[in-house]
């Protein structure tokens, strides 16, 4: 359309710019963008998928089925964009498949990681400067090659709109295809699907990103209310403590270690020397059959200090739900929690927390904050307060991947040790050097936390327990770091360290608790033992089978007739 337009005193025919005349972009029919996205995702986001697939089903062997495979992969996620987009634009959903994808196949690539709902869960609970540790130039780069240019090209080439009722008819149509594909190629090879469906759950977790918008679909349930909100639930559970006052106190202090596994304990037999101080103290234990109650620090943490057990443990409850400390607390124990990692994830919510990540109360960072800090001003608590008396002091360990940040250089002695977040720029041996550097450390504070206690032996029963939360993967078959799906999680994120030492006045019989350490035990063992160390009198009390340690026989005795 002409129009005039005086310039300069010059009249100019101008030509406006119409709708009718806009020199349009190239543009797809949104099923089209659908089936380039999918195929797109098949080939960039399920790496890690294909390599497990084919480590059961090699190709020279499989090619037909490997191909099939394929298809199958593409197909579904075909069929679940399909879905999106009866909701959702076609190129919203796009952009969101190609930006989880690149995120979630990133993790899944270097480190083995499925992301799960405990996965998601765990991103949601952790901090800034844990997070911190993740971002590597190799995630933005993949995040910017994989997803957003990628978003951006699919913004760019913008299908025509639909009206609902052609969409509808479109996707719906497209979804029925992909679904017809899938079933068609499923077919063909039954018999090795049967197979693959039924004995290999855990590759399928591994497609992208269809497994990880399930996944949050999943958590976004679980955190929506449902009915009324529900009161906060005590444990209903009458408890007293036996004997009290200043001759008979308790002073216990129970350090929740982070991503330490036994089997790099030198206490369990591992050949390198990673507890040279613990290895010199008396009347310690180290118990060598210990199950986790997670794979995470989000599941496991309140987990140990939940009456529930590892079958019947539900997060969202138990937030809502009375622990093992508000219980001690209520019958007068002086609770205090120090946190030097991200936080309680809700079990100190009602007891005296202090944090020490930082230097404004932690004295020993430089920049990251040691373990060893949080012990600085703890004789003082200790001098004000009167009767039993538990401290929880919850470490930042060996949390990975940046091992290296973890330990100040003098305990640097397995070398050469990765001095990256990016595990994939070091070897295997790099990667345990740095690691094995963080249990060396943690041997270091925990003969410090002992020497705490030997000095208040006197006025005081003492003890101390550590049980790590979770253990850790260092590339074995391919896996690194931690987080698996409990069901199939490798022996290395489940099997924990617990150890245990005795002071010489506690009324724990060492002789016959020594006994315990050989015998299988889980997380769940962490409420009831805390209950009988302080030998409180509950109905919720179980059988000794579940502890960690033994009373002398007259305290056992009280505990049982008080029980009844």
């Amino acid at each position: 359309m002409l129009y005039l337009r005086k310039i300069d005193g010059i009249v100019l025919p101008q030509m406006k710019y119409t709708a009718k005349n806009k020199q349009h972009r190239f543009t797809l029919p949104s099923y089209q963008l659908l089936i380039i996205v999918a195929i797109f995702l098949t080939a960039t986001a399920n790496l890690t998928f294909f390599h497990h697939a084919l480590e059961i089903y090699p190709w020279a062997t499989n090619k037909a089925f490997v191909v099939s495979l394929s298809i199958v992969v593409f197909a579904s996620l075909l069929f679940i964009a399909s879905i999106f987009s009866l909701v959702l634009p076609a190129r919203i959903t796009a952009v969101l498949f190609l930006l989880v994808a690149a995120s979630s196949s990133y993790f899944s690539d270097k480190f083995g990681t499925v992301i799960d709902v405990e996965m998601l869960r765990n991103v949601l609970e952790t901090d800034a400067a844990e997070s911190a540790d993740l971002m590597t130039f190799t995630l933005a780069g993949r995040l910017v090659l994989l997803g957003l240019i990628p978003a951006i090209l699919v913004w760019r080439f913008t299908a025509p709109r639909a009206h609902f009722g052609k969409a509808l008819l479109i996707h719906g149509g497209t979804a029925v295809a992909a679904l017809a594909i899938a079933g068609a190629s499923i077919g063909v090879f039954s018999s090795q699907y049967a197979s693959f469906f039924r004995e290999h759950k855990q590759v399928r977790y591994y497609i992208s990103p269809a497994y990880p918008i399930y996944s949050a679909i999943q958590l976004t349930g679980s955190l929506l209310p449902k009915g009324a909100p529900v009161p906060f639930q005590g444990l209903q559970a009458a408890a007293n403590i036996l004997e009290g006052g200043e001759a008979h106190a308790e002073l216990v202090v129970l350090v929740v270690g982070e991503t330490a596994r036994a089997d790099h304990f030198s206490l369990n037999g591992y050949t390198r020397i990673t507890n040279p101080e613990l290895s010199k103290v008396d009347r310690l234990i180290s118990y060598t059959d210990i199950q986790s109650c997670g794979t995470s620090t989000a599941i496991s943490v309140p987990c140990m200090f939940s009456y529930s057990k590892h079958d019947t443990f539900d997060v969202k409850s138990a937030r809502n739900t009375e622990n093992g400390l508000d219980l001690l607390q209520s019958i007068g124990v002086n609770v205090l929690w120090r946190d030097n990692n991200s936080d309680s994830k809700g079990v100190a919510d009602r007891i005296q927390f202090e944090d020490y990540r930082s230097s404004d109360r932690n004295p020993e960072c430089n920049p990251e904050c040691r373990d060893i800090g949080m012990l600085n001003g703890l004789q003082a608590y200790v001098d004000e307060h009167s009767g039993d008396i538990l401290i929880v002091l919850h470490q930042m360990g060996s949390h990975g991947p940046a091992y290296y940040q973890r330990y100040p250089a003098e305990f640097e002695k397995f070398t050469p040790a990765c001095h990256s977040a990016e595990l994939s720029e070091c070897t295997q041996e790099e990667i345990i050097n740095a690691y094995d550097n963080t249990i060396l450390y943690t041997d270091f504070f925990l003969s410090k936390v002992i020497d705490f206690l030997k000095a208040n032996t006197g006025p005081y029963e003492t003890s101390m327990f550590y049980v790590s939360d979770h253990g850790e993967s260092l590339g074995e078959n391919g896996i690194y770091l931690h987080g698996m799906p409990y069901a199939f999680a490798p022996k290395a994120q489940t099997h924990v360290p617990v150890l245990a030492w005795i002071g010489e006045t506690s009324d724990i019989d060492y002789e016959q608790t020594i006994l315990l350490k050989d015998k299988p035990n889980t997380h769940d063992a962490v409420f009831d033992t805390l209950l009988s160390v302080f030998e409180v009198s509950t109905d919720l009390l179980p059988s000794a089978d579940s502890k960690l340690v033994m009373l002398g026989p007259e305290e056992e005795e009280e505990t049982a007739n008080a029980t009844r």
